[in-house]
């Protein structure tokens, strides 16, 4: 029998990534056709920029459940 948790963990995880995919590769390549590669390249660094905090986020969520992990 699977973990579902584990299952649940990766499905999540492949998701977020689609979803990322997605709005780079079609959000800055509609971007490079309808303005062209200067636009584009700056939508790029919005898009990355705008990012930092969510992976900021994510590390200290992640540090707190590992510190969490090996209390128990």
């Amino acid at each position: 029998m699977r973990n579902l948790k584990d299952y649940a963990r990766q499905t999540n995880i492949r998701l977020i990534i689609g979803g990322l995919l997605i709005v780079f590769l079609l959000g800055v390549g509609l971007i490079y056709l309808i303005y062209g590669l200067g636009a584009a390249i700056s939508g790029m660094l919005c898009l990355g920029i705008g990012l930092i905090p969510v992976i900021v986020i994510m590390a200290a969520l992640w540090i707190m459940e590992y510190i969490l992990r090996k209390q128990k």
